[in-house]
């Protein structure tokens, strides 16, 4: 989703000015977010179980919602919506615009809420290493702490301590041009250092934080011994035919390969394939465009040999209803290239194939691999489109082999459906942005071998053979 920082410019240029959040509605948002009690631990809720307290889930046969955990106080506002997910062991992290939670998923069919930590800042994406916890603030604040308010002053990345799942700790931060959109770590050879990629939207002449231009990525290395001296160590230039676009650079998402030694970014008007041999220089292997169909290049995807890689649309910003039968099909959608010999080489498209109603905000979003050898499929969020399971063993011909969604929001939020689902060991979480965590069940024989591989951690920007 697009940031609000640059919600006015992005609605302007798209014509989307009564689907995006405002910096004055984000405003607003934190002076009326709940009282700031970092660590807090909350009382679980009860998860819902079979099809769920929601009498409007609709599935295919093999697919099934086998537990849904409510967000809770206090990040259960009205938008305080729910974001990005990382996994460690039998804990998941949920990723919150007013802060983020710890679940025990040890029962995947029962979880269970450890903590909730109040920090306030947009998207707040996470990813965990250790017993680090990251967090991703696209949005201006007063300070860099989690009891600062709406502001000018600093945006960039927050850094916990979550070695006491019940009580993780604010360790420091690092202050980045034009905040954090989102961002990916990339392990350092030598065990004793993370670098992490920030992906942020950009410039914003008015703004204190992010000044013109911004055709980059930055780079913070982080010593794991010392997480509280972590700076920003580089910021390359990726883009050697400049950007495409007229209003937004920068990058939305990078998704690192580490044993491959490959990264692919997803930078709005442009994707771009990258050798991360050194993480702190990353060299520019190919730029690669899709003017006639892709509106902003928001993901990407290596399959699990590193010889494809999936590309998302998010035509719109997360704010319309672009799976309807006004939109075609390779727009709002994946695209699936190959790599051969270096290269990235366009075939099909995906698109889940299910119509969805004009009040649905609709779009490709976050998703990652199903482990299952010698074949490449794929679970994704599609916000208010739900979770599509599809094969793209066939680059040219990718299918749908399975899906979860629920029928039109109705709590009045802005956007609301499937933030990102990911699959992580014989289960798929989604993160809905208003009903809180869905552990969802697929039985299949396509995807039957995938229950069989045991992941000890998971952040979906940080890929691993599987």
């Amino acid at each position: 989703m697009i940031s609000t920082k640059l919600a006015a410019a992005v609605c302007a240029a798209l014509l989307l000015a009564t689907a995006c959040a405002t910096p004055e509605r984000e405003a607003q948002r934190v002076e009326t977010a709940p009282p700031v009690v970092p660590g807090t631990t909350q009382p679980a809720a009860t998860p819902s179980a079979g099809a769920s307290a929601d009498d409007d889930v609709m599935t295919s046969d093999n697919v099934k919602l086998v537990a849904n955990l409510p967000r809770q106080a206090p990040l259960n506002g009205p938008m305080a919506w729910n974001s990005d997910l990382a996994f460690q062991g039998t804990y998941a992290y949920v990723g919150n615009f007013d802060g983020f939670s710890v679940v025990d998923i040890a029962d995947p069919t029962q979880p269970k809420l450890v903590s909730s930590v109040s920090c306030p800042g947009q998207q707040n994406d996470v990813s965990v290493h250790g017993n680090l916890l990251i967090l991703s603030v696209d949005e201006t604040r007063s300070d860099e702490t989690c009891t600062s308010k709406h502001g000018t002053k600093w945006e960039g990345l927050r850094l916990f301590d979550i070695s006491d799942k019940k009580s993780p700790k604010y360790v420091s931060s690092v202050a980045t041009n034009c905040g954090s959109h989102t961002h990916t770590m990339i392990p350092g050879k030598d065990g004793q250092t993370l670098y992490v990629y920030v992906s942020s939207p950009g410039p914003s002449p008015d703004s204190e934080t992010c000044p013109s231009p911004h055709e980059l990525i930055q780079v913070v290395e982080i010593p794991l011994q010392d997480p509280k001296s972590a700076k920003v160590v580089s910021s390359p230039d990726i883009f050697p035919d400049g950007q495409q676009g007229s209003f937004l650079h920068g990058c939305h998402d990078v998704t690192a390969f580490p044993e491959k030694n490959l990264a692919a970014a997803a930078c709005f008007g442009d994707g771009v394939l990258l050798d991360i041999t050194d993480p702190v220089k990353p060299v520019v292997l190919q730029q690669v465009r899709d003017t006639e169909n892709f509106d902003i290049w928001h993901s990407a995807t290596f399959n699990n040999d590193a010889t494809k890689v999936i590309f998302g649309d998010e035509l719109g910003g997360g704010g319309m209803a672009t799976c309807d039968s006004k939109t075609p099909e390779t727009k709002g959608a994946n695209a699936i290239y190959d790599l051969k010999d270096g290269k990235l080489v366009r075939r099909g498209y995906f698109k889940m194939p299910r119509e969805q109603q004009t009040t649905e905000n609709c779009v490709a979003h976050n998703g990652s691999l199903i482990p299952v050898a010698g074949k490449d499929i794929m679970v994704q969020g599609w916000y208010q489109g739900g979770v599509s399971v599809w094969d793209f063993t066939d680059s040219d011909n990718p299918k749908e082999i399975g899906f979860f969604e629920r029928g039109p929001d109705n709590s009045g939020s802005v956007i609301a459906g499937s933030w990102s689902a990911y699959y992580y060991n014989g289960y798929i979480y989604s993160s809905d942005i208003i009903r809180g965590l869905d552990v969802i069940e697929i039985s299949d024989p396509l995807t039957d071998p995938a229950k069989q591989v045991k992941m000890d951690d998971f952040n979906v920007q940080t890929q691993k053979i599987y």
